[in-house]
């Protein structure tokens, strides 16, 4: 049908129609196939350059003809009987010639021939950047939750004697990153739920800030604090041999002192009173946490950032990952804080 449709148009825009698709698919494709080293892309694409020309030169030898017309010669090298007949018409008196017919107004090639390739460019643009103007996704794809705002959250007394603390909301703007799921090995997640707290580390009587963040995924959950105490990662690091604690590992992430350990978050069931009994069930043990801890400074004068990653399946990211977090999320906690 769409064959049909472009034998039915005039010659001087269904030409410069196949010109400006020939040209447009021909590089396309070649361009497709350089990019993807592939030879029978290649050739295809070399096969609509090919007949382009071939359409090309058909426009330019009709351009030709129309600015230099001849009579028509028959194939004996005769001129055409009706070349001959209209000159050899007897004339009549000068006052009794017809006038003249006014001359047949033909339309202009080049007019035509630029009009169809303008049409048609921006249309094979179009074909072309097409995937690149639309918005990526869908309007029914989830929306990542965005941080709480914290305005209105008043600060335990423990943020004022601690200079360089940040606050929960803060370290939950450095953590919920675009690129976040991408660095945990699943770029097709999005993330389902958000939290940022500004709280106190537990046994300090409200004294030591510690703000945290976490951000929650289908697959892994990342959690991400900060302690402001006087502990650093040697004396850490000593307290978890002395308890026998096994894969750790100390290492060096942004020149400042690390450690990785692992560990298991806690398990907490819940009785509303909905049945028998009425009382909170036990804690128990959850799945299992990789947990890097990282100096706040390079000369580790005490308190740390903790990067905590678990799964409900039990399941854990290379160590790499972790590092990686580290590596792009700590840089972009407020300078107060560095």
């Amino acid at each position: 049908m769409l064959g049909l449709l472009l034998r039915l148009l005039p010659f001087w825009v269904r030409e410069p129609l196949f010109i400006v698709i020939g040209s447009v698919f021909g590089v396309r494709i070649m361009y497709l196939a350089v990019r993807d080293e592939a030879w029978v892309p290649g050739a295809i694409g070399v096969a609509f350059l090919l007949a382009t020309a071939v359409r090309v030169h058909t426009v330019v030898r009709a351009v030709r003809a129309r600015r230099n017309p001849a009579p028509a010669v028959s194939a004996d090298g005769a001129v055409s009987d009706a070349v001959v007949r209209s000159q050899s018409q007897p004339q009549g008196p000068a006052g009794q010639r017809p006038a003249p017919a006014a001359p047949r107004k033909e339309p202009n090639a080049w007019g035509q021939a630029v009009a169809a390739v303008a049409v048609f460019a921006a249309l094979g643009a179009a074909l072309w950047l097409g995937p690149n103007l639309l918005p990526s996704g869908d309007n029914s794809s989830p929306r990542a939750p965005s941080c709480p705002s914290g305005e209105d959250e008043e600060l335990p007394s423990a943020y004022t004697g601690a200079s360089r603390a940040v606050t929960g909301g803060q370290l939950c703007e450095a953590l919920n990153r675009t690129d976040l799921a991408r660095l945990l090995g699943t770029p097709t997640e999005t993330a389902t739920v958000v939290s940022g707290t500004s709280d106190t580390a537990l046994l300090t009587d409200g004294k030591v800030a510690r703000p945290e963040a976490e951000v929650r995924f289908d697959t892994y959950t990342v959690n991400v604090s900060a302690t402001y105490n006087e502990l650093s990662i040697a004396q850490y690091v000593k307290l978890m041999e002395f308890g026998e604690e096994t894969d750790v590992k100390t290492l060096s992430v942004l020149g400042r002192p690390a450690v990785l350990s692992s560990d298991h978050t806690m398990s907490i069931a819940l009785d509303l009173g909905l049945g028998s009994g009425g009382s909170g069930g036990p804690v128990g043990q959850g799945p299992p946490a990789r947990t890097l801890t990282v100096a706040l400074d390079g000369k580790d004068p005490g308190g740390y950032y903790e990067i905590t990653v678990w799964s409900t399946s039990g399941a854990l990211p290379d160590d790499g990952a972790l590092v990686d977090i580290a590596e792009t999320v700590l840089p972009t906690v407020p300078e107060q804080a560095v």
